[in-house]
């Protein structure tokens, strides 16, 4: 079972979430912001959320610098979900990735996006060593994303 870390988003943050949100449904990528819908693990309604889709070896990938969040529990729970930018749409399923696998994957993500997430992942750094990233990788989930087709 995972660990159930979630540090709370400031006002600040959900506010530039709803900013973001915008620019990303009229087509405009901000920190390579997608806007993700997955169905609700209880309720089945749809819920979107911005998130910055991450690109490493080719493979599309989603994490979660700030853990156990709702939209990580309701992609667990769906198996796939829906990213759109501007008035592109695009069907996934998902496969998590185990804690061995994720530092490659969280490194280029932080790399990425240091200024924005790096106290996130304290004390890790793009350049930190091995065992500093297994000591994180437990706390933000990762998901591999393979495109489908709507069934």
């Amino acid at each position: 079972m995972p660990p159930e870390r979630y540090i709370r988003p400031s006002r600040k943050v959900l506010f530039m979430n709803r900013y973001i949100s915008v620019l990303t449904y009229l087509g405009i990528s901000v920190h390579d912001s997608r806007i993700l819908t997955v169905r609700g693990r209880k309720s089945g309604i749809p819920r979107k959320v911005p998130v910055s889709l991450i690109v490493h070896d080719g493979q599309h990938y989603l994490s979660a610098g700030r853990g156990e969040t709702e939209w990580v529990r309701n992609l667990r729970a769906a198996g796939e979900g829906d990213l759109r930018l501007g008035p592109r749409n695009r069907h996934f399923t998902i496969s998590e990735l185990a804690n061995a696998e994720k530092p490659p994957v969280l490194r280029t993500y932080l790399a990425r996006h240091i200024d924005r997430i790096g106290p996130l992942f304290s004390p890790a750094t793009p350049t930190a060593s091995d065992e500093v990233w297994a000591a994180v990788a437990p706390n933000h989930p990762v998901f591999r994303l393979e495109y489908r087709q709507r069934a």
